[in-house]
């Protein structure tokens, strides 16, 4: 099994990731394929595709930054789901570098929330209840209220005003 970052939209296995991030995320966490290939530019940006067997298998979208690592998005492939290989992506990032690592989280107000926060609180994150929220994607939306997870520790809200601050303009460009 391999990680393979992508820094064209005309990468071998991008189409296959872009279809797997349309089906897996609501259109209000989406980019739009133009600021997705702008990002792609970014050296603090990592567009990771799994491939295992010549086969793509699911993506981890991150950001590096000074002090952390912020996971953007995190999917794998419909078909090698419950196969426990979204653990096994996550444990060798974790296990990649000593970092802390940030992530968002929908709202559990679904089944399937819930079952998200669950899958990542057995991997050592932490549910911090913090208000947070991201700016639209697109013009007509409104923010979008999240919550966020940590690793390996919870991060108060001082850390979280200071990650909007920081972090924002950068990962939410126009």
């Amino acid at each position: 099994m391999k990680l393979v970052r992508l820094k064209h939209i005309s990468d071998n296995y991008f189409q296959k990731a872009w279809k797997l991030y349309e089906d897996a995320f609501p259109i209000e966490e989406r980019r739009p394929l133009e600021d997705q290939s702008n990002i792609l530019q970014n050296d603090s940006y990592h567009f990771d595709v799994l491939i295992h067997k010549d086969q793509f298998t699911g993506f981890i979208l991150w950001w590096d930054f000074d002090a952390h690592r912020y996971i953007d998005h995190f999917a794998t492939a419909l078909e090698q789901r419950n196969k426990g290989i979204g653990k096994l992506i996550l444990n060798k990032f974790i296990d990649s570098d000593n970092k802390s690592i940030i992530l968002e989280v929908e709202l559990p107000t679904s089944n399937i929330n819930e079952r998200r926060i669950k899958f990542y609180e057995r991997m050592g994150f932490k549910l911090n209840q913090h208000h947070y929220e991201i700016p639209p994607i697109k013009e007509d939306q409104s923010p979008l209220q999240l919550l966020l997870m940590s690793y390996p520790n919870f991060i108060s809200e001082k850390d979280v005003d200071l990650f909007v601050e920081k972090n924002h303009p950068i990962i939410f460009k126009k």
